[in-house]
């Protein structure tokens, strides 16, 4: 917590003069120092043709969250003991945890089809977003495009599951609840068919606006101190500081939670859908 709050700091206090003026990021001052320090950043440019493929912090933030996946988890499982210890132990008391309260409620008979998505989503959002705590981190869940992704990824697996289980026609009468005259059932249609869609752009913006804000309130809460240039004033932006960030490892662990357990209610949902 220190280091991020030093790190932080020390970048302020090059990009604003004595004047509250900016100097390393141009005259916006504590406006354009925040919004330098949420925003995404190109790292190397790259384009192909008319396509910009440039890697970003975000993406790179990613790449880190999958690596670490990939090569933690296999290694702390290497041990072949009946009871898991140190970090497996962690795992695997996560995991029962999921299975109990998210994924055996809401899927039933067909929770071991899905389980595997829903962990992977909910360990990958969870590592995306400590990694944005950490010095020189971000969090590339403040980013709307991996949000949008991630609830894409929800939505094919939700419509997937429902033809799966209901077949197509089952899945286009899904749509349409029976009894309604037949002049209604074009608007009823729409409808259900935007409320679908909404319910999963709300769970992209959801994931976004958390993560996001979080990093905005800690450096605003910074330039506070910059702003009144009054040493008297510094204890309780800094006070702020530290009750934003715990605040904001609590969310990250929240979020994560969240994402989880509407993917597994949208895909029973789809599940259970009949006419």
């Amino acid at each position: 917590m220190e280091r991020i709050f030093t790190r932080g700091l020390m970048s302020f206090l090059l990009s604003v003069d004595e004047h509250g003026r900016g100097t390393e990021h141009g005259s916006g001052g504590i406006k354009e120092y925040v919004m330098h320090h949420v925003k995404d950043q190109v790292i190397y440019p790259l384009h192909i043709g008319n396509f910009d493929i440039s890697i970003t912090k975000h993406v790179l933030m990613l790449w880190i969250a999958a690596a670490i996946l990939i090569i933690f988890i296999p290694l702390a499982f290497r041990s072949k003991t009946l009871i898991p210890k140190g970090p497996a132990n962690l795992i695997e008391a996560i995991v029962v945890y999921l299975k109990e309260t998210i994924i055996d409620p809401y899927l039933g008979s067909e929770a071991f089809k899905y389980a595997p998505y829903l962990l992977t989503a909910f360990f990958f959002i969870i590592t995306c977003n400590l990694l944005g705590l950490i010095p020189m981190g971000a969090t590339a869940t403040g980013n709307i495009s991996v949000t949008i992704s991630l609830a894409l990824s929800t939505l094919f697996l939700v419509q997937f599951s429902n033809i799966l289980k209901n077949g197509f026609k089952g899945y286009i009468k899904s749509f349409v609840p029976s009894g309604i005259p037949s002049v209604m059932v074009p608007l009823i249609f729409a409808v259900e068919f935007l409320g679908m869609l909404t319910k999963h752009v709300a769970l992209a913006i959801r994931l976004f606006a958390n993560m996001f804000a979080g990093h905005l309130v800690i450096f605003t809460i910074m330039g506070l101190i910059f702003l009144f240039k009054n040493i008297f004033i510094a204890p309780f932006p800094i006070l702020g500081i530290v009750f934003v960030s715990l605040l904001e490892l609590l969310i990250a662990l929240i979020q994560a939670y969240i994402f989880t357990i509407l993917s597994a209610v949208f895909i029973g949902m789809g599940l259970s859908s009949h006419h």
